[in-house]
């Protein structure tokens, strides 16, 4: 008969399953936080402490003063530069990794700087080119901002992708006589898309949940980070924590519109 299993020894068996959902638990903690609290009707200006549940938040999440208007803001500049980092980002990895050319490792370590220093270093230097040439503050200053921020991302993401492609599949096109469009259309950006979409995904990410470069650059404009932490200062209203669970929502059904997208690939 095999011995029975002793608690320490499925614990040493179970021990990286365990630490993962532990881990994980911990991270998506504060998210649970969040959507418990957006259901909270608090006495006072500040959502601390549970008091009562209500759903009042969900059925006004506009009734704060310029709170939409700071999602409104945050997310055309997301999309924006996106759209900028993404071209951007995509054309330069591209000749990093195809072509080689005077000055591509220097290229390179100019790219992935702004992944490397600090951000209030990045934030104060743009601020400081913006007054020296005279540029009021406002919404095309912090687009600007952020594509220089996220295009180091798109780079990364896509470069890895492009480096990684059998070229082999482009050669056999053109022997099938593809013209050059034709086979960037129909095998290059297809192969390389998935790279294209992590970086585009990631640049979204990380402009509409920035902060300390958008504070530098802003100008009289408010970003929802930056209204978040204004409000943090005077009493946090509920309908931050209704905004913060949907983003959040919005998020997680993305993920998994995309593995149940690969799954349905992979079994065709």
């Amino acid at each position: 008969m095999a011995p029975l299993a002793t608690p320490a020894r499925w614990l040493r068996r179970h021990f990286v399953v365990i630490a993962g959902l532990g881990t994980l638990a911990y991270l998506l903690l504060p998210n649970v936080v969040v959507t418990v609290f957006s259901f909270n009707k608090p006495n006072g200006r500040f959502n601390y402490q549970w008091q009562r549940f209500s759903t009042d938040a969900w059925t006004h999440p506009c009734g704060v003063a310029d709170l939409c208007g700071s999602l409104s803001l945050s997310l055309r500049i997301a999309v924006w530069s996106t759209l900028g980092a993404t071209a951007l980002g995509t054309a330069i990895a591209f000749a990093l990794a195809r072509y080689r050319f005077r000055a591509r490792s220097a290229v390179s370590t100019l790219i992935f700087l702004p992944m490397a220093m600090p951000e209030v270093v990045m934030a104060a230097s743009l601020a400081t080119l913006f007054l020296n040439m005279g540029i009021t503050f406002g919404f095309w200053t912090i687009l600007i901002a952020h594509i220089t921020f996220c295009l180091s991302f798109v780079v990364t993401a896509v470069k890895a992708r492009v480096m990684s492609m059998d070229p082999r599949l482009e050669q056999a096109a053109q022997d099938l006589y593809a013209s050059p469009l034709q086979t960037f259309l129909r095998v290059t950006l297809p192969i390389a898309a998935p790279g294209i979409a992590a970086g585009a995904l990631l640049s979204f990410a990380l402009s509409f949940d920035d902060f300390i470069i958008t504070n530098f650059n802003a100008g009289s404009s408010v970003t929802f980070p930056m209204y978040v932490w204004g409000a943090a200062q005077r009493g946090t209203p509920v309908q931050i924590n209704v905004i913060g669970t949907a983003m959040f929502a919005i998020a997680v059904l993305c993920v998994l519109a995309g593995q149940l997208v690969g799954r349905r690939r992979k079994r065709s």
